[in-house]
C-alpha cells in the first residue's frame, strides 16, 4: 500500500481535482483506537489497485482537516473512515468494520 499522506487542507483541493480523472480514497485513522488499526492494517494487506489513489490521515494529528473533510464533503465524522472520492464528490463512505477493499473497488467504478 502506497499512503499518500494527507496533511494540509490544500491537499483537499488537489484530491478533489485528481479524482476526475482517477477515483480517491481518504482513510481517516484514530492512532488511538484498535479498532481503527485493524481497518488499516485489514487494508494494508488486501491488493490495493493502481487505478484509485490512497490517501492517509491521522486524525489525531491534523484534526483540522478532519473536520474539513466532514464538511467539504457532507459526510459525518468517523473513525476508522474511508471516503470514496471521484469526480470531486464523496460517492461512497464506511466506517469501523464495514471498512474492506473490495468495497472500495466496487464503489470505484
Amino acid at each position: 500500500m502506497n499512503w499518500i499522506p494527507l496533511t494540509t487542507e490544500t491537499q483537499l483541493s488537489e484530491i478533489k481535482e485528481s479524482s476526475v480523472t482517477k477515483p480517491v480514497v481518504i482513510f481517516k485513522h484514530s492512532t488511538r483506537c484498535s479498532i481503527s488499526a485493524v481497518a488499516k492494517s485489514r487494508l494494508e494487506r488486501a491488493a490495493a489497485p493502481e487505478t484509485i489513489s490512497f490517501y492517509y490521515l491521522d486524525l489525531i494529528k491534523f484534526r483540522d482537516i478532519s473536520n474539513r473533510i466532514a464538511a467539504d464533503f457532507n459526510v459525518e465524522h468517523e473513525s476508522p473512515q474511508v471516503l470514496l472520492i471521484r469526480n470531486g464528490e464523496c460517492v461512497y463512505d464506511e466506517s469501523h468494520s464495514g471498512i474492506s477493499m473490495d468495497e472500495i473497488v466496487d464503489h470505484s467504478n
